[in-house]
């Protein structure tokens, strides 16, 4: 059996992943930011006090690896948790006002990584390619 990765989705997919955080991390480290906190950031600073686990139905990650995440992110000031009001086992995740302050910042370097990434493409294409990217990860999710 042949296997040529130059055509395959998955390697393909893999690759271009990389370089996409790659050239991310670049732009955020000034902020104070590493790739593996971005996804959590960004739905915290869409619906801040969250729970882990109302973050981990949104991230498609491992436990463990939000867990060990946040515990850095909390370590290095970026969240705060709290006990969750209605549930004693649960804690609320919030964003510091110093992560707060953050937030455009990231959204531009995360827009210009963008533009920088699909500049070879034109709007019609980039709006084709966001649409297969979404319906391929619908696809992957277990239902």
């Amino acid at each position: 059996m042949k296997f040529e990765k130059e055509n395959s989705a998955g390697y393909l997919v893999n690759h271009m992943a990389r370089l996409f955080a790659k050239g991310l991390q670049d732009r955020i480290a000034p902020l104070g930011i590493v790739i593996g906190q971005f996804p959590i950031l960004l739905e915290l600073w869409q619906k801040d006090g969250v729970s882990q686990r109302e973050l981990l139905a949104k991230l498609d990650v491992e436990q463990a690896t939000l867990a060990n995440t946040l515990n850095r992110m909390e370590r290095d000031g970026l969240i705060k948790r709290t006990k969750h009001p209605a549930d004693a086992r649960a804690q609320q995740i919030w964003l510091t006002k110093q992560t707060m302050q953050l937030r455009d910042g990231a959204y531009q370097s995360a827009q210009d990584q963008n533009k920088a990434a699909l500049g070879a493409l034109n709007d019609a294409e980039q709006a084709q390619l966001i649409d297969f990217m979404r319906r391929i990860i619908a696809g992957l999710r277990p239902s």
